[in-house]
């Protein structure tokens, strides 16, 4: 057998392997709440969590400094999209106050593979995506909200991802460390 026929694309193994994780993640969390909503509620959680510990090896693999405005916070999420999921989401539909925008992905690598049944036609099965932004951004002082605005799992095109400024949070020191 040639050695160039038994190499993988390891892009591919990895996406696939995200794709089949995240899908038993969701899987065992509907049977634990059987309640859309509080999956969702779940998920977002879960990706929050996830979030505010990504954003450290963000920052130290890219070496970025601090965002000067919303549209290089806007850049750098692409930047991150890129990093972590091997996608470039367009960035688009910004707001006339320039303090709204949406991340535009025309694949979803968490999607691939993926139907969902009527019984859970109300699960925001990418939510987990919007706690990411939030908890990672929170950690570098932006409070966004951000929600799923059209999703390929509903027939839609693409999945639209909404973020929102909603203010600059203060640098919290801990308490007797003045």
């Amino acid at each position: 057998m040639s050695r160039q026929a038994s190499r993988f694309d390891t892009k591919k193994v990895n996406s696939e392997l995200v794709t089949l994780t995240y899908g038993a993640l969701v899987a065992q969390i509907i049977k634990d709440y059987e309640n859309t909503d509080d999956v969702n509620k779940q998920l977002e959680r879960l990706g929050y969590n996830m979030g505010i510990r990504l954003i450290e090896d963000f920052l130290a693999k890219t070496s970025t400094g601090r965002c000067l405005d919303l549209k290089d916070t806007a850049d750098k999420l692409q930047s991150a999209f890129r990093m972590y999921l091997g996608i470039q989401p367009n960035i688009a539909n910004w707001s006339s106050a320039g303090d709204e925008f949406s991340l535009i992905l025309d694949t979803n690598p968490l999607t691939e593979l993926v139907e969902l049944p009527d019984e859970l036609k109300n699960l925001k099965y990418c939510t987990v995506i919007c706690g990411v932004l939030r908890g990672a951004l929170e950690m570098v002082q932006l409070d966004i909200q951000s929600w799923i605005v059209q999703d390929q799992l509903k027939g839609d095109s693409n999945t639209e991802i909404r973020v929102k400024f909603i203010r600059r949070l203060e640098d919290a020191i801990p308490a007797g460390e003045d």
